[in-house]
C-alpha cells in the first residue's frame, strides 16, 4: 500500500522518527485531555447542557489564547523549538494534573476553565512548533509526503487517545480525574521524547534565537507585523489559510450539532451518549487516515489548490445528502467524509504554507494559523448555538454549511483561473 511505503521512506530519517514520537505522544495526550473536558462539560449527569453552554465553554477555552497566539508565534521563531517541546509538555503535564485535582475538589467552573485554558494555550504553541520544525527533519522532495503522514498520524494518535479515554469513561463511571491524570502522564512522556532530539536541530537559525525573554518580548510587535507582511506577500499561502479557516468554521458548526445529537437525540443516558460520541469520533478519525492515503495522489493529480477545491465541493454535496436525515448511520458516514475532506485540505494547506514561508517566519505564521482555527471554531459554535434546538436537529444549519462549502470550492477554483 502506498501509505505504508511512504511511511517506511520517512522512518529512515532518524530525526523525523524522533519528532514524530514527540507529536504522537503529545497529541494522544491531547485526545485524552479533550475527552475528559467534553465529558465533564457535556456528559456529567447533573448538567443539562445547551448549545449556548457548549459555545460558551469553547469561547472560554479558545478565545483568550487567540489574542496572545500571534505573540507566542514570534517567540516560537526565537526560542529553540526542542526546548519548546520539552518545557511545554512538562508544563502541560503539571497543569493537567492540577485540572484533575480541581475536578476532584468540585471547584467553581471559572477556576476549572482557567486551568483548562492554560493547557489549551500551551497545546497550540506546541502544535505550531511541530509544524514549523517539520521541514528541518525531511528533505524538500518529501515534504508533501511528510505533511500527509505526520499531522495525520498525530490526529490519529489524538483519536486513539480519545478512544482510550472514552473506554475508561464507559467502563468506570465518574472517572474524569483518572482520565486527566492519564493525559498528564502522556504529556510527560512527550517531554522525555523531546530530549532525544539534538539541540539546535529544529531551528530557528541561531542568529534569530534570543535567549532572554525580555529581548524577545521587545521585538514581538515588529516581528508580528513582519510575519503578517511576509504572509501577504505569499499569496498562495494566504489564500490556502483563508480557505482552510472557512472549512474549519464548517467543521466546528457540525461538531456542536453532533454533540447535541449524541447527548439528547440518540441516547437516553449520559453513558450511552458518550459511547455514541466516541463512535462518531472514530469515524471521523478513519476519515483522517483515508486523507493521508489519498492526498499525495490527489495533490499530484489536481494540485494543492485543486485538491482543496475538490474537498470543499465534495463536502458541499455529501454533507446535506447525509446530514438532513439526522439519523445515526448517515451522520456517522458524514463524519467519515468530513474527516477526509477536512484533513485532506489541511495537508494541502500545511504544505503550501511550509513551502512558501521562510524558516524564520514559520513559527509565527503557524501560530497565526492556529489562532484562525480557534476563532473560526468558536464563531461556528456561536452560530450553531443560535440555530440549534436542544436536540441538535437543524436543517437550516446543515444547508447553510453546505452553501458555505460550495462557496469555498468556487472561490478556490476562481483564484486558480486568475
Amino acid at each position: 500500500m502506498p501509505v505504508v511505503r511512504d511511511l517506511r521512506v520517512l522512518l529512515r530519517f532518524r530525526d523525523f522518527r524522533r519528532l514524530l514520537a514527540v507529536r504522537l505522544l503529545s497529541q494522544s495526550a491531547d485526545g485524552v485531555y479533550q475527552v475528559a473536558l467534553a465529558t465533564y462539560v457535556v456528559f456529567t449527569p447533573e448538567r443539562q447542557t445547551s448549545p449556548v453552554e457548549i459555545a460558551s465553554a469553547m469561547a472560554v477555552l479558545l478565545l483568550p489564547y487567540s489574542f496572545v497566539g500571534p505573540f507566542a508565534g514570534v517567540l516560537l521563531d526565537r526560542w529553540p523549538r526542542r526546548e519548546v517541546f520539552l518545557y511545554g509538555n512538562l508544563l502541560r503535564a503539571l497543569l493537567a494534573s492540577g485540572t484533575a485535582l480541581l475536578i476532584l475538589g468540585g471547584v467553581p467552573d471559572w477556576i476549572f476553565y482557567t486551568s483548562a485554558l492554560c493547557v489549551t494555550a500551551v497545546n497550540r504553541f506546541v502544535l505550531a512548533g511541530l509544524s514549523a520544525a517539520l521541514p528541518r527533519v525531511v528533505d524538500p522532495d518529501r515534504l508533501v509526503m511528510a505533511n500527509s503522514l505526520s499531522p495525520t498520524a498525530g490526529t490519529l494518535a489524538a483519536t486513539a487517545g480519545g478512544g482510550l479515554a472514552f473506554a475508561v469513561q464507559v467502563v468506570a463511571s465518574g472517572s474524569n480525574t483518572v482520565v486527566m491524570l492519564l493525559g498528564a502522564m502522556l504529556y510527560l512522556c512527550s517531554a522525555l521524547a523531546a530530549l532525544r532530539i539534538p539541540r539546535g536541530l529544529l531551528g530557528p537559525d541561531p542568529a534569530l534565537v534570543q535567549p532572554r525573554l525580555w529581548a524577545a518580548i521587545v521585538s514581538t510587535a515588529q516581528g508580528l507585523a513582519d510575519g503578517i507582511r511576509h504572509l501577504l506577500e505569499r499569496r498562495p499561502a494566504a489564500r490556502a489559510m483563508a480557505a482552510m479557516t472557512a472549512m474549519r468554521f464548517c467543521y466546528g458548526a457540525l461538531t456542536v450539532m453532533v454533540l447535541m445529537l449524541c447527548r439528547y437525540a440518540w441516547s437516553s443516558t449520559e453513558a450511552e451518549g458518550l459511547a455514541l460520541l466516541g463512535l462518531a469520533v472514530g469515524f471521523s478519525g478513519a476519515g483522517f487516515f483515508a486523507a493521508a492515503v489519498v492526498t499525495p495522489w490527489a495533490v499530484e493529480r489536481f494540485g494543492r489548490s485543486g485538491w482543496m477545491a475538490v474537498c470543499a465541493g465534495a463536502a458541499a454535496v455529501l454533507e446535506p445528502a447525509l446530514g438532513l436525515s439526522f439519523a445515526l448511520v448517515p451522520i456517522l458516514i458524514a463524519a467519515f467524509v468530513l474527516g477526509l475532506v477536512t484533513q485532506g485540505a489541511k495537508i494541502a494547506t500545511d504544505t503550501t504554507v511550509q513551502s512558501s514561508i521562510d524558516d524564520g517566519f514559520r513559527g509565527r505564521i503557524f501560530s497565526l494559523y492556529d489562532v484562525l482555527f480557534n476563532v473560526a471554531f468558536v464563531a461556528a459554535a456561536g452560530v450553531a448555538a443560535l440555530m440549534l434546538p436542544s436536540d441538535g436537529r437543524s436543517a437550516p444549519l446543515v444547508i447553510a454549511v453546505a452553501v458555505l462549502y460550495a462557496a469555498i470550492a468556487a472561490a478556490i477554483a476562481r483564484s486558480e483561473t486568475q
